[in-house]
């Protein structure tokens, strides 16, 4: 049975003194009495900001709006808000309407890189679904502030069915991302209408949801909910806890219901000014997400979306913290540190260097403790010719079909099927002048 501690209770009878308690793990409940207004916000926490700060806020919140379940904000330290990670990531900051020169509205190119209205088709084999432009809260670091909170935004079947239509004419797809916004907005008929529709597919052999519910609105993994998701599997869940104060009673029993039917579980986190930007705190965040079954999928670099240049880190940061983890925890709790390069170029591992030097038979490396050591490479490997002739090939390859995609970018340049050596970036000045010469 829930315990409901005194700043819930006090939330609770503040939003409709008739109400009683029961209500709070109703999830439509939560959301029908969001707080979207600073007045409301004030009210229910009993936190009174300064005029002069509270009309900063109100310009914020013109261009960004506001909305945090009553559940998130009981976990603000009132006491301490201005200093509080919770209310940092829920709350609005004068410093949103700071642009710099290399801010975008949309950094990673996702409406560039979109076939068809509601699809990004950026990696080969899988597409991000967008099919919610509402959450049940804004987060304040979200990269997609261009868009989430319109009014109306879950999309229509009609709408929806282009992204469907897409998914089946490219067969190469086998990954599907739903995303938004948070796809869990969608009622539960809704989702399993949806779900039914991309799992039919027969090239479809994964569907992911991307959802901050376990966060800020744990009452929405009900029973009904799970019931629908576990039809369709495989289906993994991802989820978006930045600091361990957000793991509680209600959200570790999100988890749990989610983990105990079968769904594998990961954890992307943004790396945030001032929230979580410490050894300690991510070191004790990704020990509690292994201890709930989830995984740390990704740490991201914050992005350059307009209005977060406040969240943002140094990306030596993100470093010093992947050496505070690497070799100091468990491999398994160690999130991919990643940079989601600018214009759409996708993730980008970011990593410390574990290797000094490298010679023909050698290479030098060091550990986390700082140790040296040598790794002798193989003196009589002989390097097998791919030319990606699977008939001929002697390596076991009896699979369901041979895998005949031609390589991209790096891995196509270590290809031996294909005689490009180079990659060269559009307009190069050089390769122009040798085409203007005939050359």
């Amino acid at each position: 049975m829930e315990i409901f501690n005194d700043t819930q209770k006090e939330i609770a009878r503040r939003i409709r003194p008739e109400s009683n308690i029961s209500n709070w793990q109703d999830w439509k409940w939560q959301l029908k009495n969001s707080v979207q207004t600073t007045e409301k916000f004030e009210l229910l926490t009993g936190i009174n900001f300064p005029e002069n700060e509270k009309k900063l806020m109100k310009e914020t919140l013109k261009r960004f709006p506001l909305s945090v379940t009553p559940y998130y904000l009981s976990l603000i330290d009132t006491d301490n808000y201005n200093n509080d990670p919770v209310f940092k990531q829920a709350f609005a900051n004068i410093n949103e309407l700071t642009v710099l020169k290399t801010d975008m509205a949309d950094p990673l190119s996702e409406d560039t890189d979109s076939p068809v209205e509601g699809i990004t088709h950026r990696y080969p084999d899988r597409v991000l679904f967008h099919v919610s432009n509402i959450c049940s809260m804004y987060c304040r670091h979200c990269t997609r502030k261009r868009k989430v909170g319109d009014v109306d935004s879950i999309p229509g079947k009609e709408q929806l069915r282009k992204g469907i239509e897409y998914i089946k004419n490219t067969p190469q797809i086998r990954d599907v991302l739903l995303s938004g916004g948070d796809p869990l907005m969608l009622s539960d008929s809704y989702l399993d209408w949806l779900l039914s529709e991309i799992t039919a597919i027969p090239h479809v052999e994964v569907v992911r949801i991307g959802t901050r519910m376990p966060v800020v609105l744990p009452y929405r993994i009900t029973d009904e909910l799970v019931e629908v998701l576990k039809k369709y599997q495989p289906l993994w869940i991802n989820t978006h806890f930045n600091h361990p104060r957000e793991i509680t009673a209600s959200s570790r029993a999100a988890l749990a219901k989610l983990a105990d039917a079968g769904f594998p579980l990961g954890n992307q986190s943004v790396l945030l000014a001032d929230v979580n930007d410490c050894p300690r705190i991510m070191r004790k965040l990704v020990h509690k997400l292994v201890q709930n079954r989830v995984r740390p999928y990704y740490l991201y670099q914050c992005d350059l979306s307009e209005g977060l240049a406040h969240f943002r880190t140094p990306v030596g940061k993100g470093i010093e913290i992947m050496e505070s983890l690497i070799g100091h925890t468990s491999g398994f709790a160690v999130p991919t540190y990643v940079i989601d390069a600018p214009g759409g170029g996708g993730k980008i591992p970011v990593m410390p260097n574990y290797i000094i030097s490298w010679s023909t038979n050698k290479v030098v490396l060091r550990n986390y403790e700082g140790i040296i050591t040598t790794y002798t490479e193989p003196e009589s490997y002989e390097s097998k010719f791919c030319d990606r002739n699977c008939e001929e090939c002697n390596l076991d390859l009896q699979l369901e079909e041979p895998d005949e995609q031609k390589g991209i970018g790096i891995e196509k340049l270590l290809s031996d099927y294909d005689t490009a050596i180079s990659l060269v970036p559009d307009n190069n000045e050089r390769y122009n002048r040798r085409e203007n010469n005939g050359g």
